[in-house]
Parts: C-alpha cells; structure tokens; sequence
C-alpha cells in the first residue's frame, strides 16, 4: 500500500518525517526602510557644497530620513491604493464640489508643508540660497511619494505669478506662506493656510492656451464673472486657481477663489476627476466656470506673461520630480542588486550588472547635478544677476524636456533589474513607472518645451552667449566634451524647428558634461563621457529626421 505524502503508516508519527520547508524564504533583500537618501546621494551633497550650500546639508538630514523611513513608504503606498474621489453633491442634493482623499494623503502633505516645501523661499527673511534648499529638500521629500508635489508645486510657484498684482498678493500670499496645512473650503481669510492651482488648458487647445475659449466678463465692482470649460486643471482642492480666460482685452490672468471673501461657494463646478496612467494619489479635474468671480492678475490682455513665472518654476519642479524618481528607483535597484544571489555572487557583483547600475548611477547623478545648479541660478537671479536669468531662460526648457524624457527610460530599466520581481505592485517600481511619463508632459510636452528653447534663442539671442560661457569653463578638459561643445555651437548658431529635439538633447547633455567635469569625481565624469557625447538620438525625433513615406504608411484612414 502506497502512502500520499505526509500521511503516516500504522505506529509511526509525523514527529519521524521532515517535513520540506517549502514556504521558507530566502535570497530576498530585506525591505529598504528607514534609510537615508542623503546619505547615499553623494551627488546632491556634492551639488550643494559647489553652490555655497555646505554648512546646510545636514539641516536636510531629518527631512531625508523620514522619507526614507518605513513610516512615509507606506504612507505613499496607501494614498495611491486610495485615490481621490469627488463628491459633486451632499447626501441631500445640495452642490458642494468636494474631493475625498485618504489620510495617508494630508499626512504627506502636513510634512511637505510644515517644511516650507510649498514656499519657503518667498518669505522676507529667506536665507541666501533659499531656492537651491528647498530644491534639494523638494528632491528628497519627493522620493517618499510623487503625486503630492503637484500642489505642493502648484503653491510655490503661484507666489511670482500672484506678485503681478500687489493688491492680491498682500491679501493671499501671507496665507500661501504659512507653514500651516489646513485643508477644506473656508473663505481665506478664515484658514491657517492656503494651497495654489493653476487652470489653464482647454480641449480644443492643449499647450496652445491661445486657443482657450473661456471668457471673463469684467464688472462694475472690478471683479470678472468667469464662463468656460478647463479640460486639465491641477490640484482641483486648493484653495485658489490661476485661470487664464478671454476678456475684453484679450487673454488674460486671474485668480479664481474656492470660496469668495463672504463665504459663498464660487460657481466653480467640478465635473470629473480625470482617471491617469499614474499619480493616482493626485486629483486633476476638468472643471467648469459657470459664472465664477475672479480678479485680474498682471494686465489685461497680458495673461500669459502674468502666468509665466508659474510656469517656468513648476517646471523647475518638473525637473527635481524627474530626478527625484529616477534617484529611488536606482535606490531600489541597487539595494535588490547588493542583496540577491545568483550564479554565484550578488548580483551587483556581476560585470554586466554593474555596467546597467553604473548607467543608471550616471544619469542620476548628471540629473541632479543639473538640477540644483538651475535652482542656484533662481537664487541669482532673484539677486539681479541677469546672466543668471539668461541661463535660465534657455537651460531650463531644455532641461525639462531632457531630464523628464529620460525617466522612463531609467526607471523601466531598473525596474527590470528587480526581474519578476519588479513588475509586480508590490515592489513599489509599478507605481514609479507609471508615474514617469507625467512630468514630460504636465507643463509643455516635449516638443513644446524643445520649441520653448528655440523660442528662447529667437528673442534673446544673448542667452546663447550666456550658456557657451557657462559651458566654456569646462573646456579643454577632455576632447569629446570640446567636440561635443563645437557641435552644440553649430546647433546654436543656425537652429531649425525640426532640430529643436536634438539642440534641446545637445544643450543638456554638454551642460551636464561641463558639471560633472568641474565638479564630479573622474570616474563619474569619465563614464559620462564615454556613453552619453557621441551622436543624436537618446530622445526619440531627437535625429530631426522627416520622412512623408513613413509616416503616410502608418496613418489609419477612415473614409
């Protein structure tokens, strides 16, 4: 007689047979929590001492270390486990337009704000180098979870746009100032603090906000009574929104708030939350104006310059997001690599292995470094360097459009260094890949912001100037940078529309090349140099290539 495995024969107990361990675990890096990202982010340590920042790295510590605590990781997990939910109207029918988030969500977002994340750099008595601090503070507390930097964002960079308008500014920028997370919809003046949004885009229109359909009919009182439609409006629970809207005068600026100054609800109508590919603990909405007040920011007609400020330092924020996502997931990567087993050795110990790592590494550190000298250069040019503004104005688009473009790339490939592993939800890496797309597109796609750098060049050409100076300070140190500095001056000098991609690409990765140079250890700099400098192409169109063949091949047609 046969026996099926673990039964036992007469007079013998379970006790004489082993039993096969077969749920024990093993080969399994232990959880990456509560570690340091400072600690491990030599870069950005690197970074900040090259601008002055040296006395204040540790001031980041407690930040860094709750980010990557335990604490905060699951807090990001469970607020993208549970999104936001609108409630258009209460259990008796009553409009209310509000939206639900979990917990986890206003715990995030309680900390970004009590550390000044939101603004600290617009106050009176910021410190010098206010801006690079809360960029790298951005940066860090970012890794902890993605999606609560939109209005954390959104807030930060409303403060120039709403300075357009002082009379404004001295009634609502003490309460986008205050350190005070207090969410719902009260009138401003009754809360402890305020958070900014920003409503712009419409369906017919996209990035071409010249477009927009939506009117401001101006009144008796000063006011404008607001009727249109916004196909994209970010962070749809603030308390205030930058709206851009046709007027008498043409398109213009104005501030829409939640609740008017008497209490009332503003007839600000919520119709859905938009359902994203990633930033899911994020609520973005189309909404509807349907007789909404709001005031004028800047003048009349000038909308889009009003607005600009907010858009260049959201995109700021798009860039230290990037960076921010692509460092966790080489964290997670490296952290998997140095812990698993296999043919062997620790996979981090593998030549091949350690070649895609060190890849990843390389990016990371090119990115940040990037990043933080783009915020000294807001510190300087809140100073007055004009120099510095004339950087800005042409790096900055650029390096939105590189860095951002770039993430996906990174974090699918380090995702992949988790094998199986990686691709399952509870890795985390899902959630980051899903995200990285986003900030490539919020804020001017690619081939919007690669335009904005021509457009750059087209009216300021001195920016030219200002960047190849910048970039000259790395010359002569190695002759593929200088090769690639010479190409670039060819792209500068005669820039064409179907180019702009490869300028864009061309200006970032020789601006990293000169940092890294000036600044990196040899290895780091070297390594950048031997895989990134030769030829077009990291982007894709980045080739400036048309062909009419092609793409007449590969357009369905309907008759």
């Amino acid at each position: 007689m046969s026996y099926a495995a673990g039964m036992t024969q007469p007079g013998e107990s379970a006790a004489d047979f082993a039993i096969p361990a077969i749920h024990q675990v093993s080969n399994q890096p232990p959880p990456l929590d509560d570690f340091d990202p400072l600690d491990c982010d030599p870069a950005l340590r690197e970074a900040l001492a090259e601008h002055g920042q040296s006395e204040r790295i540790e001031e980041l510590r407690p930040l860094a270390r709750q980010a990557g605590s335990a604490t905060a990781r699951e807090h990001g997990r469970l607020a993208n486990e549970h999104p936001p939910v609108l409630h258009s109207h209460d259990r008796y029918g009553h409009r209310i337009d509000e939206v639900e988030f979990h917990p986890s969500w206003h715990w995030l977002m309680e900390r970004a704000v009590s550390e000044g994340l939101h603004a600290a750099p617009w106050a009176p008595d910021a410190p010098e180098g206010a801006h690079l601090h809360r960029a790298a503070g951005f940066y860090l507390w970012s890794q902890a979870e993605a999606g609560h930097g939109c209005p954390i964002s959104m807030t930060f960079a409303s403060v120039p746009a709403l300075r357009h308008s002082p009379e404004l500014a001295e009634i609502y920028e003490p309460g986008l100032r205050a350190t005070n997370y207090d969410f719902g919809l009260r009138p401003a003046a009754n809360k402890r603090g305020l958070l900014a949004g920003m409503s712009m885009t419409e369906k017919q229109g996209g990035s071409d906000v010249r477009a927009n359909t939506t009117t401001a009919e101006p009144l008796a009182d000063g006011s404008y009574r607001i009727v249109g439609h916004k196909w994209f409006t970010s962070a749809p629970m603030n308390d205030l929104f930058l709206t851009l809207a046709q007027t008498p005068a043409g398109l213009s600026c104005l501030l829409v708030p939640r609740v008017l100054p008497d209490g009332t609800r503003n007839a600000v109508r919520l119709r859905r939350l938009k359902d994203k590919l990633g930033n899911k603990s994020n609520a973005s909405a189309e909404l509807e104006y349907e007789g909404a007040i709001g005031w004028l920011i800047g003048e009349a007609g000038r909308g889009v310059r009003s607005i600009i400020d907010m858009v260049s330092m959201t995109r700021m924020d798009c860039v230290l997001g990037s960076a921010a996502n692509m460092r966790v997931a080489l964290s997670e990567a490296a952290h998997h690599a140095a812990h698993r087993d296999a043919f062997g050795s620790t996979l981090n110990r593998t030549p091949l292995m350690r070649a895609v790592l060190s890849d990843l590494a390389v990016e990371s550190e090119a990115a940040v470094g990037l990043a933080m000298r783009l915020a000294s250069a807001i510190d300087r040019g809140q100073r007055g360097d004009r120099a510095e503004l004339d950087l800005l104005r042409l790096a900055l688009p650029a390096t939105k459009y590189y860095v951002c473009k770039r993430a996906p790339t990174v974090i699918g490939e380090a995702l992949e260094c988790l094998g199986g592993n990686g691709y399952v939800e509870e890795s985390g890496m899902p959630r980051l890949y899903r995200e990285a797309p986003l900030l490539s597109i919020w804020e001017g796609s690619g081939n919007v912001t690669a335009l904005d750098t021509l457009r750059a060049l087209h009216k300021q050409p001195d920016t030219a100037e200002t960047l190849l100076a910048e970039l000259d300070r790395a010359a002569g140190r190695d002759e593929r940078y200088d090769r690639s500095l010479r190409k670039l001056r060819e792209e500068l000098g005669e820039p064409r529309e179907e180019r702009a991609r490869a300028l864009a690409e061309r200006l970032v990765l020789t601006l990293q090349a000169s940092l890294l140079l000036r600044t990196a250890p040899t290895e780091v700099a070297e390594t950048f140099l031997a895989t990134r400098l030769d030829g077009d192409g990291h982007t894709l169109g980045a080739t400036g290539t048309r062909s009419d063949v092609l793409l007449d091949r590969v357009t369905p047609r309907k008759d």
